[in-house]
Formats: structure tokens, C-alpha cells, sequence
């Protein structure tokens, strides 16, 4: 068996104190079924360690938990090597219920953006949310546009974004990011 590759092999680029970097391999999974259900909760829980996210939050920790994509959605997050054990576990766990698990790892890419509120101006140069502190804080989820392409981020408790898109536009996605750090602050949320 092959190991699993980076989409783009570790790279990483530091402007104005703003850093962006590839995360590597990260196990994804797409959960798709009733949010609310106990038996989902549980399973969510077992696999994670976390509980399952509110309304546009993450429960993201220590690289395992869950992030809010939709009404009946969640991007569950765990070590690349745990994906497929991942969607076994819940296969086994909702059986006979309505749902769906696919693991999407090899799918999307995964990048971490950090530097305060000049990381924040950053993302926010291409995504049209409030990314004011005030308005963004540790364990909030934004699935909207990055630019010209989809995509999604969460803030961590230590001010450090993941930023998770489709492989095939990771390097546009990474080159919106650092030319946006190299570009410096615009002063609008500080």
C-alpha cells in the first residue's frame, strides 16, 4: 500500500508574520444523516472524542472532531490513517438508518493559516465573511467561497485557521493565501 502524499509535499510561505502552510494528509469524512439522532451523536463522540458541532461551529481538537457543513451534514476529522476505520465504525453504528459516510481525504486539501489579525485579513481578503474578532472566535466553521472556489475553514483556540478545499484547486487556494499575506495588512480589522 502506497502512502498517502500531501498535495503539495509540505510547502509552506511566511509574509508580514503571516504564515501558510500544507497540513498534510488529514482524514476526512463526509457524514450526511439526522444530526440530532442519538445513535449519530454516539458514534460521532466514539469516533472523535468530541460532541457534535452546533450551528457553524467545529469541535476540532488535538486533530480529531467534527465541523458543521450542514442541516444533515458533518465533516468529521480525524489522522489520515483512521479515515477508512472511520467510516467502517459508522457504517456498523447506523446500520439500518438513514445516512451516508464516504471518506473524502484523498478528495480535498488542507492548509493552516496563522499570524493573528493579519491571518485574519488575510482570509478575509477572499471570503466574504466578518472575520472580526468579535465576530469569529476559537471553534467557529464557515463553509462559503474562497475567491472563485469553494471551500471551508474553522479557527482553533490557538488563532490558527484550517482551511480545507477540494486537492484540485489547493494550489490556487495556497497562492490566494500567500499573495494575500506578501500584499500585507490593510488595517481594516485591527
Amino acid at each position: 500500500m502506497s502512502e498517502a502524499v500531501s498535495f503539495l509535499n509540505g510547502a509552506e510561505a511566511t509574509h508580514n508574520g503571516v504564515t501558510v502552510r500544507d497540513a498534510g494528509p488529514v482524514g476526512m469524512v463526509t457524514l450526511r444523516g439526522d444530526l440530532s439522532a442519538a445513535k449519530l451523536k454516539t458514534a460521532v463522540k466514539k469516533i472523535t472524542g468530541q460532541p457534535v458541532p452546533g450551528v457553524r461551529k467545529s469541535t476540532v481538537t488535538g486533530g480529531k472532531g467534527a465541523c458543521w457543513m450542514s442541516p444533515d451534514e458533518l465533516l468529521i476529522v480525524v489522522p489520515h490513517a483512521e479515515a477508512a476505520a472511520a467510516v467502517a465504525e459508522l457504517e456498523s453504528a447506523l446500520a439500518g438508518g438513514h445516512f451516508m459516510a464516504v471518506n473524502v481525504s484523498d478528495a480535498r486539501a488542507c492548509l493552516t493559516l496563522s499570524g493573528g489579525v493579519a491571518a485574519r485579513e488575510v482570509l478575509a481578503k477572499i471570503a466574504p465573511v466578518d472575520l472580526s474578532t468579535a465576530a469569529f472566535g476559537a471553534g467557529d466553521f464557515r463553509r462559503t467561497r474562497m475567491a472563485q472556489v469553494a471551500g471551508a475553514f474553522w479557527l482553533d483556540d490557538a488563532e490558527t485557521f484550517h482551511v480545507v478545499c477540494f486537492r484540485s484547486v489547493g494550489h490556487y487556494v495556497f497562492g490566494l493565501l500567500e499573495n494575500g499575506a506578501k500584499a500585507g495588512p490593510v488595517g481594516v480589522l485591527a
